[in-house]
C-alpha cells in the first residue's frame, strides 16, 4: 500500500527523492511513461545485466528538475511520451547525444535525431475516431474543418503535445496560413470547448455528444480491453486518416540520456535493451503500441486494425514546427 500511494504521489510531480549510490551497478531512470508497462522492461535487463534500474515516474516537471539538478543530476536516462517532450529537452539541453550502432541500425532513419540526442521506442497513429451510426467514412485531417461536421468534433486541449505535433505536421505540409485557417474551422466545428483525455472523447461520442474526435491508436487497444471503455470503443470506427495522400501522423515514445548521466555505460546498455526485440515485442504486447522495429510484429489486436499508409515525414521536421503550432493555437484561441 505504501508502495502504490508513492508511485500515485509520484506521477502528479516529480518527486524530490535521491537515489543511493551504494549500488556498483545501476541506472537511474525519470520516466513519463507508466509503471505498469515499464517495469517488466526494467525487471527483465536487471535479471540479464545485474544492473539495478532505479526509477522516477511522474507526468510533468522532468525538465524543470533537471534544469534545477544541474550537473549534479543523478538521472541517467530520461523517458517521455512524445516528441514534443523529447525536442523541449534537447532545446533546453538537457541531453546527451548516444553513438550507438545498435540504435541507430534497429530504429528507422525518421525516428531518430540526427544528431542522435533521442531515439523513438515505439510509435502511434494519432487517429480519428467516428461513431457507427456515421457508417463507415474515409477521413483526412483537413476534413475536420468541414462545415458539415459543424457541432460534431471533440477533442482534448488543442495544446496537449499530441496535439501539438498534429498541428506542426500540418504547418509542415499546407504553411501557417492554411493551418491557422484550419484550427478556427476546428474550432467552429467543435461539440464543447477542448477537453478531457483521448479516451474521454470517445466516451463523448459514445453519449452522444460529437460524432468524431482525435485520439491515439493504443488509447483503442486499451478501451477494448477494459470492461467499463468497452461500451464506448464498441460504438466507434479507427480511422487511419489520409490514406489517399500523405499517410497517416504518427508521433513516438522516445528515449534520451540525460546530459550529465553518472552511469552512462549501464544507461547506453539500457537504451540498446529497449530496442531488442524481446522489450520491442512487450511493449507491443502490453500498450499496443506499434513496435519501432520493423521486424518485431504487433499485437493480434493492432493487427486487426489493418494496415495503413504512413506520412514520412521526419519527426526532425515536425519539430522545427513545434514553435509555430503553439503561436498558431493561441492565435485562434483554440482552447478558449
Amino acid at each position: 500500500m505504501l508502495r502504490k500511494a508513492f508511485i500515485t504521489m509520484c506521477v502528479s510531480l516529480f518527486c524530490l527523492i535521491t537515489f543511493s549510490s551504494s549500488a556498483s551497478e545501476m541506472v537511474n531512470v525519470y520516466s513519463y511513461r507508466q509503471p505498469f508497462l515499464v517495469e517488466p522492461l526494467f525487471e527483465q535487463f536487471t535479471k540479464q545485466s545485474g544492473v539495478k534500474v532505479n526509477v522516477v515516474f511522474a507526468k510533468k516537471g522532468m525538465a524543470e528538475r533537471l534544469a534545477r539538478e544541474g550537473k549534479y543530476s543523478p538521472a541517467d536516462i530520461l523517458l517521455t511520451t512524445d516528441i514534443s517532450r523529447l525536442i523541449e529537452l534537447r532545446d533546453k539541453d538537457l541531453v546527451q547525444p548516444v553513438n550507438s550502432s545498435i540504435l541507430s541500425h534497429a530504429i528507422p532513419t525518421q525516428y531518430q535525431a540526427q544528431d542522435n540526442t533521442w531515439f523513438a521506442l515505439t510509435t502511434r497513429v494519432r487517429n480519428i475516431y467516428s461513431a457507427k451510426r456515421l457508417g463507415r467514412i474515409d477521413l483526412n485531417y483537413e476534413d475536420l474543418a468541414d462545415e458539415k461536421y459543424k457541432g460534431r468534433v471533440c477533442t482534448r486541449s488543442g495544446k496537449h503535445p499530441y496535439n501539438v505535433a498534429l498541428v506542426a505536421s500540418m504547418v509542415s505540409e499546407h504553411g501557417e496560413a492554411y493551418t491557422l485557417n484550419w484550427l478556427k474551422k476546428v474550432k467552429k466545428n467543435l461539440a464543447r470547448k477542448p477537453q478531457g483525455s483521448d479516451r474521454g472523447q470517445v466516451q463523448a461520442i459514445h453519449q452522444k455528444l460529437c460524432d468524431i474526435s482525435l485520439g491515439n491508436s493504443y488509447y483503442f487497444g486499451k478501451m477494448l480491453n477494459d470492461k467499463k471503455q468497452k461500451v464506448w470503443a464498441d460504438e466507434v470506427y479507427i480511422n487511419f486518416p489520409n490514406q489517399n495522400n500523405r499517410g497517416a501522423h504518427i508521433n513516438i515514445s522516445g528515449v534520451a540520456m540525460a546530459k550529465y548521466a553518472p552511469n552512462a555505460k549501464n544507461a547506453q546498455a539500457l537504451m540498446e535493451f529497449l530496442v531488442s526485440k524481446p522489450a520491442q515485442e512487450l511493449y507491443a504486447k502490453t500498450n499496443m503500441e506499434y513496435p519501432v522495429r520493423e521486424d518485431v510484429a504487433v499485437s493480434k489486436l493492432v493487427a486487426s486494425w489493418g494496415n495503413y499508409n504512413v506520412d514520412d515525414l521526419a519527426l526532425e521536421e515536425i519539430a522545427k514546427h513545434r514553435k509555430t503550432a503553439l503561436k498558431l493555437l493561441d492565435q485562434a484561441q483554440f482552447d478558449l
